[in-house]
């Protein structure tokens, strides 16, 4: 049993603790299927909405509070912290970066789902903006936890001319035609959503882009991934505080058996 304790979403007493990837409430009795870990920081210029997004009330127990100084020091908190089963809820799309090196670690070799409208591809030498929220998967990618052969990009369709190069010159999987090949091989699965992978009509982004995946794709896309291999953990990110995402949100973690 995991010495990790967490505050009960319904009855709001810290005795949630962990069984296994679960979660059960000493208190009511309630069961989760995945421990909540905040991210609330947006590591750019003008995040603070994302910033404020990772307080959102979904309902699952509240593990962690994660409020660093830098990126760096911020993946290795959520790293350290991490549930069994963890359902990140972040600021900006780095938030993931932690979560993911933890569960690598974990599992070996991990399978990553990127559902952005964005590629978050860049380095700070490609980046326009400079804004480390657009560089990501990158992180994830050239630290090693995850192959660019075993990740999918999925939902992009505004992406800088050094992202487009280097999806071509590394392998890495894009559309939802490339998650059948990122699946194929590895034994876990994390999901990262930017809320701007969707179409701005069903979930309230920081950097909506139209043209996005409608709400019902969605979940049946993430339906199909979670049933194909063990999903070990995912999160939300690019969002902003509209309390009308709550319910988009808890729909998405329905789809993914959460």
């Amino acid at each position: 049993m995991s010495l990790l304790r967490a505050r009960c979403p319904d009855c709001r007493t810290l005795t949630a603790v962990a069984l296994g990837p679960d979660y059960q409430c000493h208190a009511c009795g309630r069961e989760f299927a995945a421990g909540l870990v905040r991210v609330p920081r947006a590591w750019g210029v003008g995040g603070e909405a994302m910033a404020e997004a990772a307080r959102l009330p979904l309902p699952y127990p509240e593990v962690a509070v994660v409020e660093c100084d830098s990126p760096g020091e911020q993946a290795l908190a959520v790293a350290s912290g991490l549930p069994e089963r963890p359902l990140v809820l972040g600021g900006c799309c780095c938030a993931h970066v932690g979560a993911i090196e933890a569960l690598a670690a974990r599992f070996g070799r991990l399978a990553l789902v990127w559902l952005d409208a964005h590629g978050d591809l860049n380095t700070p030498e490609t980046s326009p903006s400079g804004n480390p929220w657009g560089m990501a998967l990158r992180a994830v990618l050239d630290g090693g936890a995850v192959a660019a052969g075993d990740t999918a990009l999925v939902g992009a369709r505004n992406l800088d001319p050094a992202e487009v190069e280097f999806i071509r010159a590394s392998g890495l999987h894009s559309g939802r035609q490339g998650i059948a090949a990122a699946l194929d091989g590895p034994d876990a699965l994390y999901v990262a959503l930017d809320g701007d992978g969707l179409d701005p009509a069903d979930l309230t982004s920081f950097m909506p882009e139209p043209g996005g995946i409608r709400l019902a794709e969605a979940e049946q896309l993430l339906r199909e991934v979670s049933g194909r291999t063990l999903l070990v953990g995912a999160g939300f990110s690019g969002l902003v505080a509209d309390p009308a995402n709550v319910e988009p949100l808890s729909r998405l973690c329905a789809a993914l058996g959460l």
